[in-house]
């Protein structure tokens, strides 16, 4: 070999050799970002408590990145859209599982598109009343329906806690009920507590609080098991109605292609902060439960969401709107 062209080769796989430290560096190396729904909505209120404290044990900040509109969807297309390096995770909720049923032409594909990260604490939905009405369980709601006009409340159409009243009502009690939509949780709880909504059905985090200074009655919850904040309330099957169960959930997911070792290092983490004591009783006061489901467990409860909610959507005729 020519002795010039054999002395760049040395010194190109030296460049290299004293390069490659930089060029790897571990991840993260940078600020991380959580995209998620509308601020207030439980994937942005979990989002940002885990967000914290993943923070404080990496030392690199964690960007809550709130990105409104159509339910879940813009969220979830500016995640699917990103590089798969780790740094734009996805933090959305059962609204994941919905949403594909609601938006036809989403543009991407809920299992093939993104690497299912865990799942980070659980909550069932609720439905409520204000004292004032005279409503004192969920058969009472079926009762003044049959004989009158009853309207409920919820957060929106194609939200979980809309769909749950539909399929409640509509499928399970077979009575015709009028909904009213509202912008939000804060403004359909807001309904509930001054009366002008018979009942709202809404997530059980942001109703405990005025359940437990008297300003609403817990119905019913969603979920199989009572709620240890509300323990209380009774649970849809034991107000008389079977055959569905409702859990909100919250996760991350991160894009298809994204390396395994941040794949990993992500799951290590949302461990590590899930079993903190101080965000378990942080979720508990909220009503949440923390959960330690992570990689295929995660991805078999998402698709038995996605076929549930197929189905709800289509018993009950939701459409985005």
């Amino acid at each position: 070999m020519n002795p010039f062209r054999l002395l760049a080769a040395l010194i190109g796989a030296a460049v290299v050799s004293l390069a490659s430290p930089a060029l790897a560096q571990p991840y993260p190396s940078k600020p991380v970002k959580f995209v998620t729904a509308s601020t207030g909505s439980p994937q942005d209120v979990i989002g940002r408590l885990f967000a914290q404290k993943i923070q404080e044990n990496w030392g690199q900040p964690i960007v809550v990145d709130n990105r409104a509109g159509a339910g879940a969807l813009i969220s979830i297309q500016a995640v699917v859209k990103s590089p798969p390096d780790g740094y734009n995770v996805l933090v959305s909720s059962t609204a994941f599982a919905v949403t594909p049923w609601l938006y036809p032409q989403h543009g991407y594909d809920s299992e093939k598109d993104f690497i299912p990260i865990g799942l980070l604490a659980t909550a069932p939905n609720i439905l409520v009343t204000s004292p004032n009405t005279g409503i004192k369980s969920l058969k009472d709601v079926v009762e003044r329906a049959r004989t009158g006009k009853v309207q409920y409340g919820s957060p929106g159409f194609g939200t979980t806690p809309q769909l749950s009243a539909e399929y409640l009502f509509k499928s399970l009690a077979k009575i015709q009920i009028l909904h009213v939509p509202y912008k939000g949780i804060p403004p359909v709880m807001a309904a509930a507590i001054s009366g002008e909504v018979d009942v709202a059905s809404t997530a059980l985090p942001p109703a405990v609080p005025q359940i437990k200074a008297g300003k609403l009655i817990g119905l019913a919850v969603t979920s199989a098991k009572r709620n240890s904040a509300i323990p209380e309330v009774p649970t849809i099957a034991e107000a008389g109605f079977t055959g569905f169960e409702d859990e909100s959930w919250v996760g991350i997911w991160v894009p298809a292609g994204t390396p395994a070792p941040v794949v990993a290092r992500l799951r290590e983490e949302l461990d590590r902060a899930g079993n903190a004591p101080d965000v378990r009783e942080k979720l508990r006061n909220i009503g949440f439960e923390a959960s330690n489901l992570r990689g295929d467990a995660f991805a078999a409860l998402v698709k038995r969401e996605l076929d549930k909610w197929a189905k709800v959507v289509k018993e009950t005729g939701a459409k985005a709107e």
